[in-house]
């Protein structure tokens, strides 16, 4: 099976399911402690276009060696660690700045981290963020569960830092049978706020899941918290999914008013039926230019055919649009 014909399994559908399996192991991490709100993140993003361009690890999970990506590991293709990535991106696309998928880290050791660390700066490239799949929910009613999710936030703002990523995406997963609880949501994400401020680490959140991530709902999310480390990450294309472009556009505006250090960029994405769902790239530019906005902007191909076509496809489109 070649990389165009991977089974079509979205990373959405896999962290529902694995959220299901955690919350039945739930085990509980360190105490809550109060942590003093630090200054505003000084993230000092280059100014040249093609500098502020990164790749996700995403699109070529059908590559990866790590034991969370079996999934989506395909056999037929040449293996590639983590600690390799950097050095791929720096040679087929010309760019410099990576964001992995926790679940492809072969390791969670410090050591190793260490390890992906010095290998991609070997490299000549650099983590801009990191992206984490927090599997327990902020919201849920059941108070050990919104520990772990605030417990399991902090451990991966830690490893941001430990990474040299001045950012962190974090997931608001769902809560069986329960809609999304705005009080709640915002009680947790002010105390992983304050512990990432308190990191230097910026920590963003994603209109990723149509279900619990509604680009209105981070919205609301964030405009209660206001904390200058919680921010949006803008997804060009996930609202599309359940949407339409007129939606999307406005789930833009309000979300890239929001951001401030990395939104991903899409021109089209599989749903879990296996439709194509496409997007207007030259808007979504335009509405990121309108905002001001002045951080990366990271590839996350998602669309029909293998990755490297679709990732080059999107840096051109994106030099084109930002040139």
């Amino acid at each position: 099976m070649g990389a165009e014909n991977m089974p079509i399994l979205s990373r959405r559908t896999f962290v529902k399911q694995s959220a299901l399996i955690t919350a039945s192991t739930l085990s509980i991490g360190r105490s809550s402690i109060g942590w003093p709100l630090d200054s505003e993140p000084n993230v000092k993003f280059p100014p040249a276009v093609r500098d502020r361009l990164a790749v996700a690890s995403w699109p070529f999970r059908g590559f990866i060696e790590a034991p969370e990506n079996g999934w989506a590991r395909d056999p037929k293709l040449p293996g590639m660690d983590l600690k390799e990535f950097g050095a791929m991106v720096v040679k087929q696309f010309g760019l410099h700045n990576i964001e992995p998928l926790d679940s492809h880290f072969r390791s969670k050791d410090p050591a190793y981290f260490k390890e992906v660390r010095t290998a991609t700066e070997n490299a000549g490239a650099r983590i801009i963020n990191v992206a984490a799949d927090i599997r327990t929910s902020y919201y849920d009613p059941d108070p050990a569960k919104r520990k772990n999710a605030i417990d399991t936030s902090r451990t991966w703002i830690e490893n941001a830092a430990a990474l040299g990523a001045p950012s962190v995406r974090l997931h608001i997963a769902g809560a069986e049978k329960i809609k999304p609880d705005l009080d709640r949501t915002v009680e947790s994400l002010k105390r992983v706020a304050d512990y990432a401020a308190a990191k230097n680490v910026v920590a963003n959140l994603e209109n990723d899941d149509n279900s619990t991530e509604d680009p209105f709902f981070i919205v609301a999310v964030l405009e209660r918290v206001k904390n200058p480390f919680l921010h949006a990450l803008p997804d060009f294309c996930n609202s599309m999914l359940t949407h339409n472009q007129e939606f999307n556009n406005r789930a833009l505006r309000a979300l890239f008013s929001h951001a401030y250090s990395i939104a991903h960029v899409k021109d089209s994405e599989i749903g879990d039926k296996g439709k194509l769902f496409t997007v207007d790239v030259a808007k979504c530019f335009e509405i990121a230019r309108q905002s001001g906005f002045r951080g990366y902007f990271s590839m996350e191909w998602e669309g029909s055919g293998e990755p490297f076509a679709g990732t080059r496809k999107l840096i051109d489109l994106s030099l084109k649009h930002l040139g």
